[in-house]
């Protein structure tokens, strides 16, 4: 299993917001294939800063059939607005 941590950065008074919209999102995530896990984590230090952390079976369930499906144009569409600049995103693999 490899991990998808995209780093999203927002403007803070629209935290709220953005955290329901993720709730919303999130069904679609569960339900695509190839998807392992969802969390949503927060940053303490820097507010309006999140990691979305989603395990995938491999690269290829996120990037090629995750981003060509709808379920990726509704997940944009709830959440893309809120973004202050485009996420940063990169795959990791679990070691120890």
């Amino acid at each position: 299993m490899i991990y998808e941590v995209a780093t999203i950065q927002i403007d803070p008074a629209l935290a709220a917001d953005f955290e329901t919209a993720v709730g919303k999102a999130r069904p679609y995530f569960e339900a695509a294939l190839g998807c392992v896990s969802f969390t949503l984590q927060k940053s303490i230090e820097n507010t309006g800063r999140y990691l979305l952390i989603v395990g995938w079976e491999s690269v290829e369930a996120h990037m090629v059939d995750f981003r060509n499906s709808e379920s990726f144009q509704i997940w944009r569409s709830l959440v893309g607005g809120f973004f202050a600049s485009p996420p940063s995103v990169e795959h990791t693999l679990t070691i120890i």
